[in-house]
């Protein structure tokens, strides 16, 4: 089985083909000659996971998923949320967007948070929607050389690493995306 990852960050590519089974062919939009920016221009974590489907579907006419991530911090309503990767600014700075977010928090004693994932998958002229989340606790500085966004500063429930500082395996079991994802092969294995 094909289907197309809407995504061209190598991370979250890799991240999602090393969960995947060997009979699930991933494609990324480089893959099908979707070189353009797909626009995230939606409100919510849900909204920007159904635009991305839909463009490539609309615009490819493939089978097709999308996700969307956000870290929601409770001591700041949930932001940075939907506006995640641009946090810092348009640059997408992932080490600006973490030394705002520290700042944000430097006086706060409540620094829980929460990862929210959301995947839309078009197949068969049918949406539907997965969701993963991980909670933890925003730590006082950054930790770990694995992981990308804001791993170095998120610390999951029940441990005391960052998911910069664990192992990937680990990471790949207890993330918000391996939660979104298992619910999104769970659905496939039942179309095979």
């Amino acid at each position: 089985m094909k289907i197309v990852f809407a995504s061209n960050n190598t991370n979250k590519i890799a991240e999602i083909q090393w969960l995947l089974p060997e009979y699930i062919q991933l494609l990324s939009l480089k893959d099908i000659g979707c070189n353009e920016e797909i626009p995230e221009t939606a409100t919510t974590i849900e909204g920007n996971a159904i635009l991305k489907a839909n463009y490539v579907t609309q615009n490819y006419g493939y089978t097709c998923f999308a996700d969307d991530t956000g870290l929601e911090v409770e001591a700041l309503n949930g932001a940075p949320g939907v506006f995640s990767a641009r946090y810092a600014g348009e640059q997408k700075n992932t080490q600006d967007n973490m030394d705002k977010l520290l700042l944000a928090l430097a006086t706060q004693n409540n620094r829980k948070a929460q990862f929210k994932t959301i995947i839309a998958l078009n197949l068969n002229g049918t949406q539907t929607l997965f969701s993963g989340i991980a909670k933890g606790n925003i730590t006082t500085e950054k930790s770990g050389n694995n992981g990308f966004g804001y791993d170095p500063i998120f610390q999951p429930e029940g441990y005391s690493e960052t998911f910069a500082s664990l192992d990937i395996a680990v990471k790949n079991k207890i993330s918000h995306r391996s939660i979104a994802v298992q619910k999104l092969i769970s659905f496939l294995k039942d179309q095979k």
